[in-house]
């Protein structure tokens, strides 16, 4: 009989890093610029 790995769950495996990979990147790029979307927001209110 040949050995078969068992890749059931790699495929998983990897989705879940790239989810979370892709949802660091997603938090330091709005914890970066969050003050300075919130300051346009408030320079758009202060104006009108």
């Amino acid at each position: 009989m040949l050995y078969q790995p068992r890749e059931e769950g790699q495929g998983l495996v990897e989705y879940a890093l790239i989810l979370v990979l892709v949802a660091v990147v997603v938090i330091i790029i709005l914890a970066l610029l969050g003050p300075v979307i919130g300051n346009v927001f408030s320079n758009i209110v202060s104006a009108l």
